[in-house]
């Protein structure tokens, strides 16, 4: 009868060590996502005053050009955007390598990039 007891315990001990802990998962995943949501939200914030400044550095350009105090290459000025949206890709793709890939965190950088 002492071994039935003893080997009760030494299974049920075998099972505390391998408990599943979901109140360590879901701290995770809520962290991720409000990280997530606050990288969104700043992002989009950041992206529309850059955004802002670019387009009154541009339209200021054309206006001195129309006023006759500077000449403007349109071909040249063209390619450098272009080649300046081509590294902001690369940068990007190299951000979302970086970036903790769980869901939660994405799910969390959409919605705050909606609300942004």
């Amino acid at each position: 009868m002492s071994e039935i007891v003893l080997f009760f315990f030494s299974i049920h001990s075998l099972g505390d060590d391998m408990d599943f802990n979901i109140g360590g998962i879901s701290g995770d995943v809520g962290i991720g996502a409000v990280i997530g949501f606050i990288t969104g939200y700043a992002l989009k914030k950041f992206l529309k005053i850059v955004a802002a400044l670019i387009g009154v550095y541009i339209l200021s350009l054309f206006w001195l050009q129309q006023k006759g105090v500077i000449k403007i290459n349109t071909e040249a000025l063209f390619n450098l955007a272009k080649s300046a949206t081509q590294q902001t890709i690369g940068l990007a793709d190299k951000v979302i390598g970086i970036l903790p890939g769980s869901a939660a965190f994405i799910a969390g950088f959409y919605l705050g990039f909606r609300k942004g």
